[in-house]
Parts: structure tokens; C-alpha cells; sequence
């Protein structure tokens, strides 16, 4: 029996940001597996519940829930999640995570939490676009997925010079994230 063709691209069923009492930060869906808004809280405050007591703050963990893989990480007072569908890769579930994971911390120089987060809901918002778009995986790369966003997010006005200030900021953001991550 083969499958449909939409199901031959890996694909992502919703990326969530949540604080560190589950509620929203920032959430995208890409399924009908949830088709209220109520639904969708109910699945945040469900998946949120299941994980909270993990310690999952040094790498990603992996779990199966109503039938979707979940991977989620935590740091601070956010907790980052990707969900697939039961049939999804978890490794490539994994790697969508970790670029969202990683750009975020580009794009907030590496103070990754909820405050921080709130005041760059839009880069954050505009990294989740550039990661997948209707559910379909574009980019993982988080330099790539940070830079779109922060140049998306940039007004037409802005110069060229102070583009490449954000560049240079964004490229020191990087090395402080990298450090930090090797202590």
C-alpha cells in the first residue's frame, strides 16, 4: 500500500513555546488534530503536565503522547516543543527542534527566557515561519533560521550599515551561545 504524497515529506504538526506554568509564549499548529482553540490548550496543558517533572534541560527528550511524537527541551522558564505525527522520524523531529531551539537563543543573545522571549514575540514568531511552513520542514539550520528572521524583521528603512551591526551582533550572540554551551 503506498502512501499519499503529503506523507512522504517529514512533517511537524505544531511547534510550542511555553512557560514554565505551560501556558502559551508562542504556538503555531500545522494539523487538524486540533481543530479549536480550546483543543489546542487542552493539548499545551496536557503535554505540559506529562513533561514538567522530566529534567529534559541538557538534551532533548522523546515521548509518545495521543498518538504523536513529542520532543521538548527546557531552559529557564521555557519549555520548547516539537510534535510529529506516530510515524515521524524522531531524529529529524529532533533537529527541527534544536534549530528553533538554538535561533531563539541567537535572537535573544543567549538570555533565553520567558521575559526576553514576550519582548521579541515577533522574532520568535518569524523563526517559528522560517522552521516550517504549513507543517513542512524548510530549515534547520539555526544561524540561517535566525538571520531570515532578524533580516524579515528588519524595517526597509534600516541602512545597510546597521544591518551589519545586527550581523556582527547576532554573530557574537553565537559565540557567547557556543561558550556557554561548552562550559
Amino acid at each position: 500500500m503506498s502512501r499519499p504524497h503529503t506523507d512522504s515529506c517529514p512533517s511537524v504538526k505544531n511547534i510550542l513555546l511555553l512557560d514554565s506554568e505551560g501556558k502559551r509564549v508562542a504556538v503555531k499548529y500545522y494539523s487538524d488534530d486540533w481543530p479549536t482553540n480550546s483543543a489546542k490548550e487542552a493539548f499545551e496543558k496536557a503535554i505540559f503536565n506529562k513533561t514538567q517533572k522530566t529534567n529534559a534541560r541538557t538534551e532533548a527528550e522523546i515521548t509518545i503522547f495521543e498518538n504523536h511524537i513529542v520532543v521538548y527541551k527546557f531552559v529557564q522558564d521555557l519549555h520548547f516543543f516539537v510534535t510529529g505525527g506516530e510515524d515521524e522520524n524522531e531524529i529529524i523531529l529532533a533537529t527541527v527542534l534544536q534549530g528553533f531551539f538554538d535561533a531563539v537563543g541567537l535572537l535573544l543573545r543567549g538570555r533565553v527566557e520567558k521575559s526576553e522571549a514576550l519582548e521579541n514575540l515577533d522574532l520568535i514568531l518569524l523563526c517559528i515561519d522560517e522552521i516550517v511552513d504549513g507543517g513542512i520542514i524548510l530549515e534547520t539550520d539555526p544561524n540561517v533560521i535566525a538571520e531570515k528572521a532578524a533580516n524579515t524583521s528588519l524595517d526597509s528603512s534600516v541602512s545597510l550599515s546597521e544591518q551589519q551591526t545586527i550581523s556582527q551582533a547576532l554573530a557574537t550572540a553565537r559565540e557567547h551561545f557556543t561558550r556557554s554551551l561548552l562550559k
